[in-house]
């Protein structure tokens, strides 16, 4: 049976480190993992992530054609993947094959 953990906090913290560690751990003792990616400006994913946000929408695009700085920008992103809800389940229900132990979150606030 699939699990999740949701790695949630404020830029910096270690959220990142955490999936990377994670994924790191699970793959050594020959578990299947997926991370995906919820941060729109995260561009420098230190593991792979079959599922990542900035596929739909990169922070650095919602700043300049909206004129949003990063927190509106965030806000808008995160409208957008609600607006798009069906988008994100195809993609983490495809993921299905690769999660029978483990799937980490990473998400910016």
């Amino acid at each position: 049976m699939p699990f999740a953990q949701l790695a949630l906090g404020p830029p910096g913290s270690g959220k990142s480190t955490y999936c990377n560690g994670m994924h790191q751990f699970l793959s050594a003792i020959g578990r299947k993992c997926s991370v995906v990616n919820l941060d729109p400006a995260n561009d420098a994913l230190p593991y792979p992530c079959p599922l990542d946000i900035r596929a739909l929408v990169k922070l650095e695009d919602v700043m300049r054609v909206e004129e949003l700085g990063p927190n509106g920008a965030v806000m808008w992103a995160m409208e957008e993947l609600e607006a798009n809800w069906s988008w994100f389940e195809e993609r983490l229900v495809g993921l299905d094959g690769e999660l029978p132990f483990g799937f980490l979150m990473d998400e910016e606030e």
